[in-house]
């Protein structure tokens, strides 16, 4: 008997997929009201600055460059008069090929079908945190996890033809799929939430980490593997073959070898340099008084993430999240992007939401629905004046 079927044999009428959806109805329709709040807020913002809200969230900055690879295939690139290079092999491919498969079975354009993958793909990755989430707290902590997500100040983003949305589904079911030792559907999903961003070595790690954890655990209680052990192995196989088939073939496109990869990121200003450029994008915030203000922010912002992380840790989280969130929240604050993309990098880290799901959690429900409508309110105000501003999220 796997660990899911432990948690579900007892629970009446939590078997199967229609069990688990409705377990999950109040989480995914408390989702659904928010996002649609969110969208609304947008409609209106748009429409008094007289802007098209579905354009800024199908045709405008990365999701121009997702369709161009729908549309044309890799090889587009833009040479910039500094000399720097944006080629459009920096984005990877399953989300184009979501769009084209959209595109080529419907009357649907590719940003279309980019728009409908991540309605689809926010709802299974609202999905996805909460059956982890109930998994290992319950399910109350689930809804107000998935809530949470939801009600995050760049919540927007869940609903453009991005690829963070369809990434946080395949993250979060992968890594459920290891919490109930799915070792094999755990590796494939894995390996296609590597095939959408570079970040899916992070699920791919989360992978290694709990299946060598069981392992040891195996070996230590005298126990065999058998089939079990096969099926971690193929899992622990699977897992990073997305990312690295993708990397290993921009290298050979390129024929820069097996890192050519860094270098069409380079020509983008990408790179992971431990944080260095972050800090001093910071620390030029204190050159004025009002940049002072945005500086603070942003140090208390990067406190609320390390303290969020702690506290998961001494609330002892499944090792695989912790792993997993770890290495999302490093890449995303060590990486010399642009420093305007940092809050959305942040959003596939779900697992630090856990600690505050769990405390709105425990408020009784005449308590914690003011709570949710307030934020979800100023959310959706928020995340239609950014995504009315200049530069890309």
């Amino acid at each position: 008997m796997t660990d899911l079927e432990t948690r579900t044999a007892g629970r009446p009428g939590a078997s199967g997929p229609p069990g688990a959806l409705r377990r999950a109805a109040p989480a995914l329709l408390g989702y659904a009201a928010v996002r649609a709040l969110g969208l609304l807020a947008l409609a209106l913002w748009s429409a008094a600055r007289d802007k098209s809200a579905y354009t800024l969230l199908t045709a405008r900055w990365d999701s121009l460059w997702y369709t161009r690879v729908a549309d044309l295939g890799y090889g587009y690139e833009v040479r910039l008069p500094n000399g720097d290079v944006h080629s459009n092999l920096a984005f990877f491919p399953l989300l184009p090929w979501l769009e084209r498969l959209g595109a080529a079975v419907s009357p649907l354009s590719y940003a279309d079908a980019g728009f409908v993958v991540s309605l689809l793909a926010s709802l299974a990755a609202a999905w996805g945190i909460f059956a982890v989430a109930d998994h290992v707290y319950g399910p109350r902590a689930g809804v107000c996890a998935a809530l949470l997500w939801a009600v995050l100040p760049i919540g927007v983003v869940q609903s453009m033809a991005y690829s963070e949305s369809l990434f946080t589904a395949l993250a979060a079911w992968s890594l459920y799929a290891v919490l109930t030792g799915r070792w094999v559907t755990a590796g494939t999903l894995a390996a296609l939430a590597g095939l959408t961003r570079p970040v899916g070595l992070a699920v791919a790690a989360a992978v290694w980490v709990a299946a060598i954890t069981a392992y040891v655990r195996g070996r230590g209680e005298g126990g065999t593997d058998g089939a079990g052990g096969a099926r971690r192995l193929l899992g622990m196989l699977l897992a990073p073959l997305g990312a690295a088939g993708y990397v290993l073939w921009v290298g050979h496109r390129t024929g820069k070898g097996p890192l050519g990869y860094l270098d069409v990121q380079a020509g983008w200003r990408n790179g992971f340099d431990g944080g260095v450029a972050f800090a001093r994008f910071v620390a030029g915030k204190f050159t004025s008084f009002p940049g002072a203000l945005a500086g603070v922010g942003l140090i208390v912002v990067v406190a609320l993430l390390v303290w969020l992380y702690v506290v998961c840790v001494r609330q002892r989280q499944p090792l695989p999240l912790l792993v997993y969130a770890g290495i999302v929240t490093v890449l995303a604050l060590c990486a010399s992007s642009y420093f305007g993309s940092k809050p959305r990098l942040l959003l596939p880290a779900f697992p630090l939401l856990f600690p505050p799901a769990l405390g709105l959690a425990r408020l009784r429900t005449a308590r914690s629905v003011p709570v949710v409508c307030g934020v979800a309110v100023a959310s959706a105000v928020y995340g239609a004046f950014w995504l009315n501003g200049s530069g890309p999220p």
